[in-house]
């Protein structure tokens, strides 16, 4: 009788288990739309049975966690920018990692020196041109922007948007700080008008004929070039793009990242984690870029067909965690010049 009792236990057992019962749950806390990340999600419930519940919300989310303390329910936050990433690391709201495959995966001027958070994808900020009246050669470098013959040709969205205040951090770290005041002094004698709207808005107003130039993050690009909206399709149309600083001595262009850690508090750190080393896999490597137009951060993985149809680029190098130390005196030098 004992017996047959242990016997339908373990019955019932891989019954519940073949049938995802006791399967595990991670929470996430992101920064990135639902949409964007939900691909990814699917994959990795797919494969491994764990089941993903997200909370998505643009701002206020480091705030939420650090006010929740050791009753937070998060195990993974997602962010879309280094300087969103490091609020989180500063206010020690993350947890240490230890994972071979994410050292492995991730070069480590992308990742934290404390292996807390982990870039995820890259994002070059990029500069777009009206094709038509921007000759080949004539803009090749950041700087070439603060040059006044471009008076009255770019625009730009707001200084204060992490974006800008990324690629200022970058030009602080170059040139110091009085010659990263001059550029940007001269980059805004170049506006054509008040920095407004987001980067979509940029390609806009040079299919418009308000400017002729303006600073965006690549994957903008992409999502105009294979908009539902054909007159978005016809804005990408427009433009040509130009990856900055790439000759031979010169810092390369300037990347972003979209990153992630674990939370401080998680009760399934081994679940969460295995969700880290899982989209800096192969598989969701090559999808960042075919779904979002980003380029992978593992440098086993080539970029998407279509992202290398834009040109091959070299990085700039820098530490990504350079750029957000030095976001406070980037925003300094921004609110001086007016940006």
């Amino acid at each position: 009788m004992k017996k047959n009792t242990i016997n339908i236990l373990s019955i019932i057992f891989i019954t519940c288990f073949s049938l995802n019962l006791f399967a595990k749950e991670i929470n996430i806390y992101s920064h990135r739309q639902p949409f964007l990340i939900n691909p990814f999600l699917e994959l990795f419930t797919n494969e491994t049975g764990i089941k993903t519940n997200v909370i998505y919300s643009k701002k206020g989310l480091a705030q939420r966690l650090q006010s929740e303390g050791e009753n937070s329910p998060a195990d993974v936050i997602l962010t879309v920018d280094i300087g969103r990433l490091y609020i989180y690391s500063d206010l020690n709201l993350l947890a240490s990692i230890e994972s071979k495959k994410l050292i492995e995966n991730v070069p480590s001027h992308l990742r934290s020196p404390e292996n807390n958070w982990f870039a995820l994808s890259k994002r070059a900020r990029v500069i777009a041109v009206n094709k038509e009246k921007i000759k080949d050669g004539e803009i090749t470098r950041l700087e070439d922007l603060a040059d006044s013959k471009w008076k009255g040709q770019i625009c730009s969205r707001p200084g204060s948007h992490v974006y800008n205040r990324g690629i200022m951090a970058s030009v602080l770290a170059e040139y110091g700080e009085a010659n990263a005041e001059a550029w940007a002094k001269g980059l805004v004698n170049n506006f054509a008008r008040r920095p407004q709207g987001n980067d979509r808005a940029q390609i806009k107003s040079i299919y418009e004929g308000e400017c002729n130039i303006a600073i965006i993050n690549n994957y903008y690009y992409g999502k105009l070039k294979f908009s539902e909206d054909p007159e978005q399709r016809k804005w990408a149309e427009k433009v040509k793009l130009i990856f900055p600083n790439q000759k031979e001595g010169d810092r390369g262009a300037h990347i972003n990242i979209s990153g992630g850690g674990v939370a401080l508090h998680s009760k399934n750190k081994k679940e969460a984690i295995m969700l880290l080393e899982f989209l800096t896999t192969k598989e969701s490597q090559q999808l960042y870029g075919e779904i979002n137009f980003e380029y992978p951060v593992n440098p086993i993985v080539n970029p998407s067909k279509e992202l290398s149809s834009w040109g091959n680029f070299r990085e700039d190098k820098l530490p990504i965690i350079k750029i957000a130390e030095l976001a406070p005196e980037a925003q300094k030098i921004i609110d001086r010049v007016g940006w």
